[in-house]
């Protein structure tokens, strides 16, 4: 049995459909309101923010995928995210179950460095504090030989379905929606996006490596690093139309903190924009060679492609 805690976003989703295709079919979907994504899944019910609740969760479960979120909103990352990380944990102890543990970049700095699995964690705001002790709640319990656990670090999102990201809602919505483009500070800094089922590709093959255990990886990216600017000619390309695009300032981000509150929760990652974004993920290469990564064309074409399946473009 492999669990997935939290299937139903785009991550959890999408690794429920590599599992399957790979490795399993014996999968059993965790969440409040789980949905099956295979039609040979289980489904459980289970707030795990109650520590029993996690327990029962990944009981009889040789592996665990850790892939819930929470919306962006740094009270209710405060009061919930680490005590349903520590439930996690404690459950897969209690059940000698393994965890893979999927991760974002929030809790490094958010400057020019190259980020590898050994950048110190230097969180900017709220919500990369929470990310930050979540991180270190796991590593404690691995280095400690209580748990069998792996990191799996992944850098901001663009993908089909559900992904949620800044560079989803600034650039393609808006040209399923024929609007201008955003693009947040700069257009001329590389960004490091990865495809979202390129990310839980990737997951469920380090979660069925054994030797890959006991550590952090970086999840794989296109070998590019484009900038806005670059990966909007790209766009501009698959649409078969000039996307013109407007650079949204930082003082329009600080005004708009505060009518909004989702504006609000986007401060402490604006830093990240103004500087080149390089995400090392060579390490991960290097152990499996034979991953082949989705490049931006062959991303944003399936981008467009299900927009005019649904009919928006």
């Amino acid at each position: 049995m492999q669990t997935i805690l939290g299937a139903n976003g785009q991550i959890g989703e999408e690794l429920a459909r590599a599992l399957k295709k790979d490795f399993t079919s014996d999968i059993r979907i965790v969440g409040r309101k789980p949905q099956k994504v295979n039609d040979s899944d289980q489904t459980f019910v289970a707030d795990l923010s109650i520590r029993a609740n996690a327990i029962a969760a990944v009981e009889d479960s040789e592996i665990a995928y850790f892939t819930l979120g929470l919306p962006m909103d740094s009270a209710l990352w405060e009061k919930q995210f680490l005590q349903i990380t520590q439930n996690v944990i404690d459950a897969c102890i209690i059940n000698g179950t393994k965890l893979v543990f999927f991760d974002n970049t929030y809790m490094y700095p958010q400057d020019g460095r190259v980020l590898t699995e050994q950048t110190p964690f230097e969180p900017v705001g709220r919500k990369g504090r929470v990310r930050s002790e979540m991180a270190k709640l796991l590593l404690k319990a691995m280095d400690t030989g209580q748990l069998e656990a792996v990191i799996c670090r992944a850098p901001e999102f663009y993908g089909p379905g559900k992904t949620q990201s800044i560079t989803n809602s600034l650039l393609f919505d808006k040209a399923k929606a024929n609007k201008k483009l955003k693009v947040p500070l700069r257009d001329d800094k590389a960004r490091s996006l990865i495809w979202t089922p390129d990310a839980s590709r990737a997951t469920a093959l380090i979660g069925n490596t054994p030797d890959a255990f006991g550590q952090t990886w970086h999840l794989p990216i296109d070998e590019h690093r484009p900038t806005y600017k670059q990966l909007i000619a790209m766009a501009s390309e698959v649409y078969g139309k000039p996307l013109q695009y407007t650079i949204i300032p930082k003082f329009f981000f600080k005004l708009g903190a505060l009518l909004s509150n989702r504006l609000k929760e986007l401060q402490e990652l604006l830093p990240r924009y103004e500087h080149n974004n390089i995400f090392d993920d060579s390490k991960f290469r290097k152990r499996f060679p034979h991953f082949k990564s989705t490049s931006y064309i062959e991303g944003i074409t399936q981008i467009k492609n299900e927009q005019e399946t649904n009919g928006n473009v």
